[in-house]
């Protein structure tokens, strides 16, 4: 055997992703570089790792458990440059932070300096929907959740950092009436739902049900960039976070619509198990909010307030 830590480090995003392709991608590499050192990483074993049946990528079950051992490797050699840059004074380990879909657009604005000021310290950010980060924040798998809404049965801490409204939007050419009617908005254009489980689609079925709003034509797609895009193309309208859709806006790719009871307006939430033992990393990063939020806040978003 004479497998590197790089050849290990590809096989696990492979692992991850179950793809090729998006692991280059992630992994900032070329197609052809990954799957060469595949290649050369399955050589060493008498038995195959993955397999291709049609034209999608499958771990076999080898494949599995030599991935759980590669994770392992990994992370002790993590450890070890770790351990050597806190023997040398330096803030150092990993951040896990698990992120609603929507808040990509504000968590990494509140990372950015304060990772470049500690480059010793490793950032795993998991963007997915409410329910995948809640359940990633019961089992303890992150150190920090961004929600919009608060989980009602996990005891949390939590720092707020800015307002999440959302409006009715369109496609900027759909021609309505000055003062649309609730029937126009809502029984004769389809309305576009994110998938059950996100918080936006949460949202949405409280204003509707709240409103006894009649919907005769769903849509549902399952990331907020896709209803973005459905919007655009005049597949129907949808309550979107204006956090998401600036440069749409000023584009003159969509528009919002004024209606009564709208904006919804959250809170975007940096969250922790309350009886989590927080990381030197993590408490720094807390340490660093205090101080910056507020700078961070009228620099990147004080756009938020001409919508």
């Amino acid at each position: 055997m004479n497998y590197t830590l790089h050849q290990l480090q590809i096989f696990l995003k492979i692992t991850e992703l179950q793809s090729i392709t998006k692991a280059s991608e992630e992994l900032h590499l070329t197609q052809p570089a990954v799957s060469i050192q595949l290649k050369n990483f399955q050589d060493q074993f008498p038995i195959p790792l993955t397999e291709v049946v049609g034209r999608r990528l499958f771990i076999t079950d080898f494949g599995k458990e030599i991935a759980v051992a590669a994770e392992k490797i990994v992370n002790q050699v993590q450890e070890i440059n770790y351990r050597t840059m806190a023997y040398q004074g330096k803030l150092s380990g990993r951040l896990k932070i698990s992120v609603v879909s929507t808040g990509k657009y504000v968590m990494p604005y509140f990372m950015s300096e304060f990772m470049s000021e500690h480059n010793g310290i490793d950032l795993i950010m998991d963007v997915t929907n409410k329910t995948k980060v809640i359940r990633s924040l019961e089992l303890n798998e992150v150190d920090f959740a961004l929600v919009s809404v608060l989980p009602e049965k996990l005891n949390v801490e939590r720092v707020e950092l800015m307002p999440n409204k959302l409006f009715y939007v369109s496609h900027y050419k759909r021609e309505l009436p000055k003062n649309p009617s609730k029937t126009k908005l809502f029984e004769k254009i389809p309305l576009i739902y994110r998938e059950p489980g996100s918080a936006t689609r949460n949202a949405m079925e409280s204003f509707v049900a709240k409103n006894s709003f009649r919907v005769n034509k769903k849509l549902e797609l399952t990331s907020n960039e896709a209803v973005k895009q459905a919007v655009i193309s005049g597949l129907g309208c949808s309550i979107m976070p204006l956090i998401g859709i600036k440069n749409e806006l000023l584009n003159k790719d969509l528009k919002i619509i004024h209606l009564k009871g709208l904006p919804i307006t959250t809170t975007w939430n940096l969250i922790w198990l309350k009886s989590k033992n927080l990381s030197p990393a993590a408490v720094a990063f807390l340490d660093y909010l205090e101080v910056k939020k507020k700078e961070i806040i009228k620099e990147k978003f004080n756009w938020i307030d001409n919508f």
